[in-house]
């Protein structure tokens, strides 16, 4: 399949299936998977973040996967790294003669990557954190709103990650860094799983039941178990924020189950806002419906591709 593309990129909200059609897709050109989640890089938490390792397999064979289980649960993995290690992969499976297929719903993650982007390790600065001890989320950000910005894809979610991104703020207007391009040049093209909100949200929480009966709480039980503090874990959200709070007793599984489903519900509806979002930013995304059979869309995206 000659192209000029060399990145051939899956994305969509959870729960659509990204995974099963891109290791279909990987079976049929010879590809290899890299991974755009950032919670799957952690070992240990494998049901939370819907590794689907088993999904890797297509018809017997083993396709090859990057950045799942490359650091431990507890670690605070950020972009810098993934570009960095992002950056290592693609080379690799580049040397190996394959196709790098880049797969997964992080949005901040997947926009980094096609924008081309290196970015500086930014070191942590204790004074500058002890200065913003006891602020709330609002005023973090609106500290942040007064540093020049560096780029649209900062998560402020949480104090935690606000205070980081003070810090990297302030570090480049202090060092007047700038972004370097990859070494790798990117020519990338787009392809995203369309789905309906009531499917996705039917999916979800069909899903979320299926991951409890397998032992997430178990999961988080074990984690918990192998000295990881529960702030901690509950810094990576979702799953792991609700079901911390289950197994140390601070809520009831009802309230668990509610408040799970519903903030999935809401992490996948501002995943779809960030690729929208993507496209107002120039980025074309070829939408495939997500009840197109996987053999139909893997068909239409060697096809695309193909005429590139």
């Amino acid at each position: 399949m000659a192209s000029r593309t060399n990145l051939i990129t899956i994305l969509g909200p959870t729960a659509c299936g990204k995974t099963a059609l891109a290791t279909r897709l990987a079976a049929r050109i010879g590809g290899q998977i890299i991974s755009a989640d950032s919670r799957q890089v952690y070992r240990g938490m494998d049901i939370g973040t819907g590794k689907d390792i088993d999904e890797y397999t297509v018809n017997g064979r083993d396709i090859p996967y990057h950045l799942v289980d490359i650091v431990d649960a507890g670690y605070k993995y950020n972009l810098y790294e993934y570009l960095r290690d992002f950056g290592s992969a693609l080379e690799r499976v580049i040397a190996e003669g394959d196709r790098p297929i880049l797969c997964g719903g992080t949005g901040l993650y997947i926009e980094a990557v096609l924008k081309g982007y290196n970015m500086v390790e930014v070191p942590v600065n204790e004074q500058l954190r002890e200065s913003l001890q006891g602020e709330s989320l609002e005023e973090l950000r609106r500290i942040l709103s007064g540093y020049k910005s560096l780029h649209n894809t900062t998560d402020t979610s949480t104090i935690d990650r606000a205070v980081r991104a003070i810090e990297i703020a302030d570090y480049y207007r202090q060092n007047d860094i700038v972004y370097c391009k990859m070494d790798t040049k990117i020519n990338p093209i787009l392809f995203g799983i369309d789905i309906d909100r009531d499917e996705r949200r039917r999916r979800i929480s069909q899903r979320l039941q299926s991951r409890l009966d397998e032992g997430m709480a178990d999961e988080v039980r074990n984690l918990l178990d192998s000295g990881i503090s529960s702030e901690d874990l509950m810094y990576y959200g979702l799953e792991y924020k609700y079901l911390t709070q289950y197994v140390v007793g601070d809520i009831s599984y009802d309230e668990m189950f509610v408040s799970l489903q519903t903030a999935i519900h809401r992490f996948a509806k501002r995943q779809m806002t960030w690729f929208r979002g993507m496209e107002k930013r120039g980025f074309v995304i070829r939408w495939l419906p997500y009840d197109m059979p996987d053999a139909e869309k893997t068909d239409e995206i060697i096809s695309v591709v193909s005429r590139l």
